[in-house]
């Protein structure tokens, strides 16, 4: 019974953690920053302010963890492939980072932080270390197994995954960010990411 207590209150905590985000990131994306409250948050999540603020003691860390949300899936966890077939690895992966930035809500909170960190110093502090995000962290622990099994031969990890992050994040993502109305289609995305995948294998992969 004493361990049953401590799990009903960490999945309460959960509970409300996924409906403060839900309730505070339509906020934000209706209002902006400066408009939205904390108290408006709680209201709309339900929950108390007692409780939004021991979760989130300012609005900039619920805004931060709002975006970085974006990519969290509630009960799906990335899958890391299993060493031995870069190409296939790479492409699972990519498609997970594709779907990531296609989210519908992806774009307009990175532009919401454009526009308004200049005007909050408690958001320009922020660091967004969308390294945590779970599609980034699979592909580093990813790489490192196939660097381990003999299939890459990468001097440095962090540029590797930039180079691949940023082949895709290039095509899909960040001209639907400059401008509203661009749109990529299935077709387009899926190539985008194959394209990524080719040029990574053909750099990084063993001979």
């Amino acid at each position: 019974m004493s361990r049953e207590l401590p799990e009903y209150h960490q999945r309460v905590a959960d509970q409300n953690r996924t409906t403060i985000l839900a309730a505070a990131t339509a906020l934000f994306l209706e209002g902006g920053y400066d408009r939205t409250s904390l108290a408006r948050v709680a209201t709309n999540a339900g929950v108390s302010k007692a409780t939004l603020f021991k979760q989130f003691p300012t609005k900039a860390s619920l805004f931060e963890a709002s975006v970085l949300a974006v990519g969290q899936v509630p009960g799906r966890a990335v899958t890391v492939p299993p060493p031995g077939n870069l190409h296939a690895g790479l492409l699972a992966l990519g498609r997970e980072y594709a779907e990531l930035l296609t989210h519908p809500s992806t774009a307009d909170l990175i532009r919401l932080v454009i526009a308004e960190a200049p005007r909050f110093p408690e958001l320009r502090e922020r660091t967004f270390d969308f390294g945590t995000l779970p599609a980034l962290d699979a592909l580093g622990r990813y790489l490192r197994a196939e660097h381990a099994a003999g299939s890459v031969k990468v001097d440095s990890f962090e540029i590797a995954t930039a180079q691949f992050l940023g082949m895709i994040a290039t095509a899909i993502f960040w001209p639907r960010l400059v401008h509203a109305n661009w749109s990529i289609d299935e077709e387009e995305a899926r190539r985008a990411v194959e394209e990524a995948v080719r040029t990574i294998v053909a750099r990084y992969g063993a001979q």
